[in-house]
């Protein structure tokens, strides 16, 4: 593939010498008006309410004068891929130009043809760990799986995954997505799964599906997808979720006592990635939500958000982020115990929950 191509910018001389500079073409001028030539970035799976993301789309909006056409803000990493593979020849209102996916949809989504390499100016500042090497795709945020619950209902909140069978958490526990297709709701059940095994990551698919097949009998776990709606509501009082979306809906939940709990064994952190659809309809629009994202402006929108950003330890070490904002944070010792799964260990746990929860917990999920 030419080096144009990988652009997706037309045959202008001057857009091709840019591009050739690499780091050179970010927000400079060229990709500006490439963009605007476009009109609209087309984003999917973006609530306004995670990591902050009301924040950074009206940024981008601010910023740069385009329009952001927003898919389907509570589908799941599942299901953004599937909508890239949907609209392969859709250059319409549905086709998405960019995704936010779990760690472990990255390589997989390379690996099937349906994104493309780009790498923002800051490439170097993204952790090696934290990316493809060839620009596919790239860490964006992370957080830790946490316990959301409504004290208003939970007089005594749970400490550790183990607590949530007790009698008096009956038809308490719900999680945020569908195991089968939401990378959130896949690692709430790693999580648990983690816990359950000692830590061994070989067995936490299975303990994961155990432990939740041992919640749904005992009558705790209800089978809808919980928000900060059915917590508010007491119909979900505790929702298994990103600590930064529960720590969002701590700052917002309009009168509702909410406490934030990192458990206290099985804690799985997160990694967030963000790529750029093989056949995005606005590409160069992609490529500038890209420079935006990962400049030190939309990093700290992200933080705003209660989320990680991925460059957090290059904008801590140049003394970037506000004092007010690390003091809304949770302290440094709730994430001592973090376990940041390998690529391999995400996708054998992926595996075995995504294939087996029809047939070892049997409760669908809607």
């Amino acid at each position: 593939m030419s080096r144009k191509t990988w652009l997706g910018i037309a045959s202008v001389s001057a857009l091709a010498l840019t591009a050739s500079m690499g780091s050179a073409f970010a927000q400079s001028q060229d990709l500006i008006d490439a963009a605007k030539k476009e009109g609209q970035l087309t984003v999917i799976a973006l609530p306004h309410d995670w990591c902050g993301y009301g924040d950074v789309i009206a940024g981008f909006k601010a910023k740069y004068g385009l329009q952001v056409n927003e898919l389907n803000p509570d589908a799941g990493s599942g299901d953004e891929v599937e909508a890239i593979k949907a609209n392969k020849g859709n250059t319409g209102p549905q086709a998405p130009d960019v995704i936010d996916v779990g760690l472990s949809f990255g390589p997989t989504a390379k690996k099937d043809g349906l994104i493309q390499p780009y790498k923002v100016s800051t490439w170097a500042s993204i952790p090696d760990t934290a990316k493809d090497a060839d620009g596919y795709w790239y860490g964006d945020y992370y957080g830790v799986l946490a316990f959301e619950v409504n004290k208003d209902v939970v007089k005594e909140s749970p400490k550790d995954w183990a607590d949530l069978l007790k009698d008096d958490y009956a038809n308490s526990v719900a999680l945020a997505g569908d195991p089968r297709t939401a990378n959130q709701a896949i690692q709430g059940v790693y999580a648990a799964g983690l816990s359950a095994a000692g830590g061994d990551a070989a067995k936490a698919g299975a303990a994961g599906l155990k432990f939740f097949s041992d919640l749904n009998k005992k009558g705790n776990f209800v089978p809808v997808v919980g928000k900060i709606a059915s917590l508010t509501q007491g119909a979900t009082p505790i929702i298994v979720r990103w600590d930064y979306n529960a720590l969002a809906d701590r700052d917002n939940g309009k009168g509702t006592n909410i406490d934030v709990v990192v458990p206290a064994s099985g804690v799985v952190a997160g990694v967030y990635v963000q790529a750029i659809s093989a056949f995005a309809p606005h590409p160069n629009a992609a490529k500038l939500w890209m420079e935006y994202l990962y400049s030190d402006e939309g990093q700290l929108l992200w933080l705003k958000g209660y989320c990680h950003p991925i460059r957090f330890n290059d904008l801590a070490t140049n003394k970037k982020v506000p004092a007010d904002l690390l003091a809304k944070l949770p302290p440094a010792e709730a994430y001592a115990k973090a376990v940041f799964p390998t690529l391999d260990e995400q996708a054998a746990g992926k595996a075995a929950i995504t294939a087996g929860w029809d047939g070892v917990v049997g409760a669908a999920v809607k």
